[in-house]
Parts: C-alpha cells; structure tokens; sequence
C-alpha cells in the first residue's frame, strides 16, 4: 500500500482514481498531478515502485495544499468571517446554509431534524387530557 500525505492509498484502484482519496485532491487535480509526475493514470497503486511514489510526493507538496494544512486553512477563514460577523459568518455561527440556499422548505441537513412548534399529535393531546377528565369526575 503506498503512503503518500499521511494517507493510504488503496492498492486495487487506478493512481487517477487512489489520489482522490487525498483530501484537497479530485479527479482534475489528480490527472494533473500525474500528468507533471510523468505517470500513467491508468497504472495500479500497487504497481508503483517507491520512485514514483517519491515523485508523486514531491509534485503535491509542491504544487497542491492537502490535508491538515488545507482544513487548517479553511477553518481559519470560516474563524475570520464569524469574526468579522459578515453575512457568511453569521449564516455559519447560526448552521444555516451559506450559499444562499433556501431554507423555508429544504435545508434539512444543516438544519437538523423537525421541531414541530405549537402543534400537538392526537395521542400526545389525548394523554394530557385523560387525567384531567377523571378527577373532574370524582
């Protein structure tokens, strides 16, 4: 299995295809990582001699920011604009979509599951007027 930015790559898959499991890297970067490595994208991972893996190392460091250093980045800008209280920030401290997306009727994933508000379910309603019957009759 090769190791190449703290993450194993997957021996099975095609080196255009195992490079995406990198974070910060997707199918286009990966194709123009290997294109600059001088690599074929159709080789196996576990085809690859430890040169290779060596150059395709070198040409992500680099070329490409990945992993720890990228959501370290990313984090930071997300800090900055909730600092700054843009409209951003303020969508991201209060976890709704930030992109301008609609919220009235999707959005359920950022938002989180239903909270039903001022209304009640029949057995729910039934429950709390039981006990209420019974002492009225005593």
């Amino acid at each position: 299995m090769a190791r190449i930015s703290g993450i194993d790559l997957p021996n099975h898959k095609r080196l255009d295809i195992a490079l995406t499991y990198i974070y910060g890297i997707g199918r286009r970067n990966a194709g123009k990582l290997i294109e600059k490595a001088h690599l074929s994208p159709a080789k196996r991972v576990k085809e690859l001699t430890d040169e290779e893996v060596g150059k395709i190392q070198k040409v992500i460091d680099e070329s490409v920011k990945v992993e720890g250093d990228l959501r370290t980045e990313i984090t930071e800008n997300i800090k900055r604009l909730k600092e700054i209280a843009s409209y951003r920030g303020l969508r991201h401290m209060k976890g709704l979509p930030v992109r301008g997306q609609r919220t009235r009727v999707n959005a359920r994933t950022k938002r989180g599951k239903r909270k039903t508000v001022g209304a009640l379910r029949k057995e729910i309603r039934a429950k709390l007027e039981q006990p209420a019957t019974k002492e009225e009759g005593k």
